[in-house]
């Protein structure tokens, strides 16, 4: 079971900026915590990173002809205003779950992303990956 991981715009700046929100943990140090999650659950993970909404949007419908059994977004600067994205991930044919470190909420922020999504995990750090890692293999089991 192969499961697309994305990283939205502004996750390279994790761990270098607004550390009082994210913490210290840098985009390489997610991504090695995510490939041993994954591996814990005997799922594979393809990780993806852009800044650019276009390149994500290509992700998703290039995912959409692969073995993907499903995808988790951590959209950042693209939770709000970019309808493109969520219709891209509306359109593909696997669940998606959001994933944030924090909970937008608490900062008044709504996510437009997580109208597409199957569910979302907010503000429990890094372990939201591990949960929607998780929710993904578990549902498609059944």
């Amino acid at each position: 079971m192969k499961i697309l991981v994305v990283h939205g715009c502004g996750m390279n700046m994790r761990g270098k900026a607004q550390i009082d929100v994210f913490g210290t943990m840098t985009l390489p140090e997610y991504d090695a915590r995510i490939r041993a999650f994954a591996a814990e659950l005997g799922v594979e993970v393809e990780i993806f990173h852009s800044n650019v909404e276009g390149e994500v949007i290509n992700r998703f419908y290039a995912a959409h002809d692969e073995d993907i059994a499903g995808a988790i977004i951590n959209p950042d600067g693209f939770t709000r205003g970019y309808p493109a994205l969520v219709a891209a991930i509306g359109r593909v044919r696997f669940p998606t779950i959001e994933v944030h470190i924090s909970n937008p909420a608490r900062r008044g922020h709504v996510s437009d992303v997580a109208t597409a999504c199957l569910g979302t995990v907010t503000g429990l750090g890094i372990a939201g990956y591990a949960l929607a890692l998780r929710g993904l293999r578990d549902r498609a089991g059944s």
